[in-house]
């Protein structure tokens, strides 16, 4: 029988780390790392994205890696999160207050 990883969705034995509550561009790691999950804690008018990049000053449109929605909840990430090579630059879209955890 094959063995498979199992994965285990108690990210704090991991070593996750949150960013709590914020409403600009933040630089949420500016090495390599996996984003875990985004909450949107209010929904604002515009999405939001999440950019593989460590500065603020290297977002661009060609590093974009997840699109944020503007509605509140959970957003949508696949089961591992998403691997950033660069860094983890998170900018809310207008209006929104976001919260992510990663590792």
């Amino acid at each position: 029988m094959p063995q498979t990883p199992i994965y285990n969705p108690n990210i704090a034995a991991y070593g996750a780390k949150s960013v709590p509550a914020f409403t600009a561009a933040t630089l949420i790691k500016a090495a390599k790392g996996t984003l875990l999950g985004i909450q949107v804690l209010v929904a604002g008018s515009a999405p939001g994205t999440v950019n593989d990049v460590a500065t603020l000053a290297g977002v661009a449109s060609d590093n974009e890696v997840a699109t944020i929605p503007n509605s509140v909840g959970a957003a949508s990430l696949p089961a591992p999160g998403i691997p950033c090579l660069n860094g983890i630059v998170v900018t809310p879209g207008t209006g929104q207050t976001l919260a992510v955890f990663y590792i």
